[in-house]
């Protein structure tokens, strides 16, 4: 038994002992082995250096370093894998490199608000304020004469108080907005994994994925990929893109944009560490953004204001006349003012209670809410619209997009699902229905797989041998990429393993190909393969492979192979061909030029063709009829093929599609590009869809339109849609698919892609508009009530019914809950039943001024009578009856309130029920006034109200329901009350554009050209001429710029010439260059009266020497501050020498914009067309851009536009315009014949 026990004792340990010595083998064996270890975080890591190294571009730091790799070392990163992305490790890296935020200067704070929100009217009526105090205070004691001044006080600052409050709650919803926008998605590497994280979340030696339209999150250095441009314009102003390369230019700073190519980076720095970290955290942030409409506002305010001065100033003459000539009476009957025995005190009283008067109907006239009420809709919009997946980036685009009347849309993702997959595969002329890799030879498997594996930017990462395969990229690539891994049976990590990649020719829009040659390792041969658009890739290829893997002659299997193309384009299906070719081993592919000249050569065999199919938006076909039924045309654009363009157009709406389609419906891009410029205009609005475009052809359609006098919005997704995105009066940038470049373009970044919820930005537009008209509307009819009633009665009875503190009540305190109410009102389903409001529409319609005169005359009426015969009727107390008169009026403004819910339908309380906020703020309305009447008597001048007489004021003020319901009854005209109340002869909606006039131009038509700032040549002249402006020269620049901003409904805070360029660079930004000019012209107009300028045109005939060498003079004399200082020269007219020119050195207006198209657009053309429509005389001006020197030639006809140098000019590789866009491309305008 014991030897038993021995021997089991024996084999137990013998067993412990060899699993011990198994796994100290098996820990030794994969210490060796194991390339999955990372790296640990070096110690003491010199991060100042490293960040100063990508900062400074320093070449020799980065050698010293070891190049990237011994950077990534140094951080703890296996390029391949990235780093572990443990919670644990990340938050290591923060600690020590910090996170990728900076810190941005504090917001406003709620006091500095407050400060904003006196403004000059409020601190006119604080000084009415003392003045009441300080003459009640005399007249009735310290005890009671405080009350009325102390009232206004007290108004004055609740309105304050509510303003500043608001305008902080926008600040916070802008900075919250922000956030946002600048939360950017980056796919990094971690852990051998791609994901997506937040740009926030990217810490140093994290692996980061770049393509086209991406920008650089961070501060780093150039990993792998190929042919990567980067666009460093905001970082160094140059505009000309940088190429990476990994030995001679590796460095990447944050905020640039990739332009072209793919890669990947290596972070380095982030946050505030970064050279853009730098600059931002050093920038304030100006979120007090004036929007078109509440600039008009603001104008309509000081008019309506104007006005009331006026009256007041006239009633205030009235009743000193009538006091000074003994024609007033006091309480008793006798005569108040009689010469020398009439006491000073009383003359200094009567005087008081003459001029608070007059204050009084100052105070009325002032609308303060319209601002506000225009603050409070926007940020309540904006605040819903989030919900509904449309962020808004510009606050201005919510009222103009109400005004919307053309969508350009792309087709995928936004009329799609962008869910792509192969439904689709011919093998040559062959449709392959089983699977793939059984259908076809193993050498034309292979070559279909190098195609799809290397020929991508895409990616797949299978986690596991059992897991599911990740696939990352464009919709396109993921799609085709997922049908190799599934039919064809492509492992991608062994494709990368077998093959080189020596060239790569990147897809994008124009080109709508990729191309790429690879060595394969084991035979050393070199194939170029290529993938695009079938109808491209076909017309390169001259043979093609069947399932045999024979190669045959393309020529008589061409026209059914596009057959075939057309049928599956005709299915709604997205053709992607395949081709390959072998090229010579021996080129040097790292001689650009070389390798793209053999990659791009025809002559390609086709390997086969797969269609894809994305299925529309199951919304989208309602929501095109949606558009259409409210008077807005939807046109598609889009780089597919024309028939696949037709068919997703027929399935969406977008086409009546019965079989027929009219040829000018539907248009390829080239074709118009290729048309005249009469036939585009011609054609522009009968095109729906236009197939095959490039963003040329896209900015294009934009500019034949808005010259049609649409509003136009665009909606776009990659790098190249940023011109057309920033020329539309509306740029939509898709927040999924949308590159960051397009969605710094935008105005509005719809976040789902769907286009659905760009109808519901037009519905939330024209809602926006729609309420500030309510308000509109409700705010005037007070102000007109008010002040007529207080007018009437203040000539004829000498005293005012409606007290400082109650008509301060009713216009601040009733107007702001007002404005709050109505801001609040959701869009209905009617908004999109009404025609878009066009451009020259008036802010106030017939309809708002029925309803305002109707109410008003109404309210009128009964407040004169109630004045004039109240203690009669009513058997009350003058108190009593001032009392009611104020009642009377409040009510019937919460009764109006009611009606102003709806300007045309005669049921005012339909959908109330769901608008709790309205009810609540009309209900606070009540308790106020009636804690104001009954509670606040010694401060608002009331007297305590019986039930009665309540019941009568409520009665009263219940009229004007039926009252409103009769109005809109009446019929109205389409043509406008008052023209002169329009503010400008654009829409407020779209004051940002400007409706060209019907005067003829010297060259009408304009054409638009596209050109690359590395195009231009002439260089940036530095400014040298420091200007001293006398008082004239300031009175006179002051005078233009101000009718500058008055002729383009834009104005600035600016003074002196720098608002005269300013106004003349956002004239340059907002218009079009026609318009530019039309816009200059009409400055001109108002700064020199038509009158004076007929007179000069009869003294000084413009057919003589006198006339030509006296505009000569006068220029130099009285225009210096305009052009800079400049003489007379002389030059030869018909053989006889003349002193009709003025030479300036150096044009001071050229020399401040630096942009030749200001110059033309803003200065020559206009000018010239000007000088010879009003004085009659021809005006040649030849600017030479070199010096920026310029000649004015009186009498000489200008040249044809062909033959003038200045209309050739290209533009200043450092053009202001352009950086200040900080775009790839910028417009250039020619003028044509």
């Amino acid at each position: 038994m014991e030897n038993i026990a021995k021997k089991r004792w024996r084999l137990a340990y013998t067993a412990i002992y060899s699993r011990r010595v198994m796994l100290a083998l098996a820990k030794e064996v994969m210490s060796k082995t194991n390339t999955n270890t990372h790296p640990s975080l070096v110690p003491d890591v010199d991060k100042v250096r490293i960040t100063s190294m990508v900062k400074d571009k320093n070449l020799s730091a980065f050698t010293e370093f070891g190049g990237v790799e011994g950077v990534a070392n140094i951080l703890g990163t296996i390029p391949e894998k990235g780093i572990t992305g443990s919670h644990d490790e990340v938050a290591k890296r923060v600690k020590v490199f910090g996170s990728n935020t900076y810190q941005r200067p504090p917001p406003k704070s709620f006091l500095s608000f407050v400060v904003e929100a006196f403004t000059d009217t409020n601190i006119l009526i604080l000084v009415c304020a003392g003045l009441s105090l300080g003459f009640g205070m005399k007249e009735h004691g310290p005890g009671e004469g405080w009350y009325e001044g102390g009232s206004i006080f007290v108004a004055v600052f609740l309105v304050v108080v509510v303003t500043a409050l608001s305008n902080l709650r926008q600040e916070r919803q802008f900075h919250k907005l922000s956030k946002v926008s600048n939360d950017i998605k980056v796919e990094v590497v971690r852990n051998g994994r791609r994901q997506n994280i937040s740009i926030f979340d990217v810490v140093v030696g994290d692996i980061a994925s770049l393509k086209i339209g991406d920008q650089i999150p961070a501060d780093g250095l150039f990993l792998s990929g190929l042919c990567l441009l980067v666009d460093e314009s905001s970082m160094t102003g140059e505009s000309d893109p940088v190429e990476i390369e990994p030995s001679r230019s590796p460095f990447l700073l944050s905020g640039a944009k990739v332009e072209d190519g793919c890669g990947r980076m290596l972070v380095t720095s982030v946050g505030i560490n970064t050279a853009w970290g730098e600059i931002m955290s050093s920038l304030s942030t100006d979120t007090e953004v004036r929007t078109p409409l509440q600039t008009r506002l603001d104008k309509l305010t000081f008019s309506v204001g104007r006005v009331g001065l006026t009256v007041a100033f006239l009633v205030l003459r009235v009743l000193l006349f009538r006091y000074f000539t003994g024609n007033t009476q006091d309480d008793n009957g006798n005569t108040e003012f009689q010469g020398s025995k009439t006491d000073v005190n009383d003359i200094f009283n009567a005087v008081v209670r003459i001029v608070a008067a007059a204050v009084t109907i100052v105070v009325v006239a002032i609308p303060e809410g319209l601002p506000l009420a225009v603050t409070l809709t926007l940020a309540y919009s904006m605040k819903r619209m989030m919900s509904d997946h449309v962020m808004v980036r510009e606050i201005s685009a919510c009222e103009t997009m109400g005004s919307v009347t053309v969508i350009c849309t792309d087709k995928t993702g936004t009329l799609t699902l962008n869910q792509m997959r192969v439904t689709k595969f011919w093998l040559g002329p062959q449709n392959v229905e089983e699977k793939s890799s059984n259908a076809m030879a193993p050498e034309v498997l292979e070559l279909f797989q190098q195609g799809v594996g290397l020929n991508t930017t895409g990616s797949i990462c299978k986690p596991s041998p059992i897991s599911e395969p990740e696939i990352s990229g464009s919709p396109t690539e993921k799609a085709i990429l997922l049908w190799a891994v599934s039919d064809l049976g492509m492992d991608m990590d062994e494709l990368k393993r077998a093959h080189e990649v020596l060239h790569v020719e990147a897809f994008n829009s124009e080109k709508k190909r990729s191309g790429i040659a690879i060595r394969k390792k084991t035979t050393n041969t070199v194939h170029a393969h290529w993938k695009g658009a079938a109808e491209i890739i076909l017309g390169m290829c001259s043979n093609y492979i069947d399932n045999n893997g024979i190669e045959k002659p393309l020529d008589e299997e061409r026209s059914k192979l596009q057959n075939i193309i057309e049928g599956m384009a005709a299915s709604s299906l997205r053709c992607i061909a395949f081709a390959h070719t072998q090229i010579p081993e021996d080129i040097d592919y790292n001689d650009k030029e070389k390798a793209d000249e053999i990659l791009r050569k025809d002559g390609l065999t086709l390997l086969g063709i797969v269609g894809l199919k994305d299925p529309c938006r199951p919304d989208a076909k309602e929501a095109v009829e949606a558009c259409k039924h409210a008077g807005v045309s939807v046109k598609m654009i889009t780089g597919d093929n024309i028939f696949t363009a037709k068919a997703i157009a027929a399935e969406c709406g977008i086409l009546d599609f019965d079989g027929h389609v009219s040829t000018e419906e539907v248009v390829e891009g080239v074709e118009f590009r290729n048309y005249s410029e009469e036939e585009r205009m011609e054609r522009v609005e009968k095109i729906r869809v236009m197939a095959r475009s490039s963003p040329f052809d896209k900015s294009l359609m934009v500019q034949c339109l808005k010259r049609k006098g649409h509003v136009v919005a665009v909606t776009g997704d990659g790098t190249n849609d940023a011109p057309a995105l920033i020329e539309a009066d509306i740029g939509l940038a898709m927040g999924i698919q949308g590159t960051e470049v397009a969605k710094e373009s935008s105005d509005i970044v719809i976040l789902d892609d769907n286009f659905s919820s760009i109808v519901t930005v037009v519905r939330w537009g024209r809602c926006v508009y729609n309420n500030i008209q309510k308000f509109i509307q409700f705010q005037l009819t007070v102000n007109v009530a008010a002040l007529v009633i207080n007018f009437i009665a203040a000539v004829s009875s000498r005293d005012v019914p409606l007290t400082t503190v109650q008509l301060l009540w009713v216009n601040l305190i009733i107007g702001t809950l007002g404005a709050l109410a109505l801001a609040a009102e959701r869009p209905t389903k009617e908004l999109m039943e009404k025609k878009s409001v066009g451009r020259t529409e008036p802010l106030i319609t017939n309809i708002m001024w029925r309803n305002l005169f109707a109410q008003a005359l109404y309210q009128i009426v009964i407040l004169l009578v109630l004045q004039l015969k109240g203690e009669l009727i009513f058997n009350v107390r003058e108190e009593v009856k001032d009392t009611l008169i104020f009642n009377t009026f409040v009510l019937c403004q919460v009764f109006n309130e009611f009606n102003s819910r709806s300007m045309e339908k005669l049921n005012v309380f339909q959908g109330l029920h769901r608008n709790h906020l309205f009810l609540g703020l009309v209900g606070i309305t009540l308790v106020l006034q009636v804690a104001m009447v009954e509670l606040l008597r010694m401060f608002a001048g009331t007297e305590r109200l019986t039930w009665e007489q309540w019941g009568i004021c409520i009665g009263i003020a219940a009229v004007s329901w039926p009252i409103a319901w009769v109005t809109k009854l009446i019929p109205v005209s389409d043509k406008p009350f008052f023209n002169h109340v329009k503010l400008n002869k654009t829409s407020p909606l779209c004051a940002t554009h400007w409706n060209p006039t019907k005067r003829k131009l010297q060259h009408p038509s304009v054409v638009a050209m596209l050109r690359r700032p590395s195009d231009t040549i002439t260089e940036q002249t530095t400014k040298t001429n420091a200007y001293k402006d006398n008082l004239f020269d300031r009175l006179a620049i002051n005078h233009l710029s101000k009718n500058v901003q008055e002729a383009t409904g834009l104005s600035n805070n600016k003074s002196g010439y720098e608002s005269l360029v300013e106004a003349a660079t956002v004239a340059k930004q907002k218009f079009d260059p026609i318009q530019q000019q039309e816009v200059i012209i009409q400055a001109l107009d108002r700064a020199f009266p038509r009158p004076i300028l007929s007179f000069i045109k009869r003294v000084v005939p413009p057919a003589s020497k006198f006339s030509r060498e006296y505009f000569a003079v006068f220029t130099t004399l009285f225009f210096a501050w305009l052009v800079g200082p400049c003489k007379v020269r002389e030059s030869k007219v018909n053989g006889r020498s003349e002193k009709n020119v003025v030479y300036i050195p150096k044009c001071r207006f050229l020399e401040e914009t630096n942009c030749v198209g200001m110059c033309i657009n803003l200065c020559k053309m206009p000018s010239q067309t000007f000088i010879k429509n009003s004085l009659g005389m021809s005006l040649n001006m030849v600017p030479n851009f070199d010096d920026m020197s310029c000649e004015m030639i009186f009498g000489e006809d200008p040249p044809a536009s062909t033959d003038d140098p200045a209309l050739k000019q290209p533009c200043y590789k450092l053009c202001n315009y352009f950086i200040a866009r900080f775009t790839t491309f910028i417009l250039v305008y020619q003028v044509s014949p």
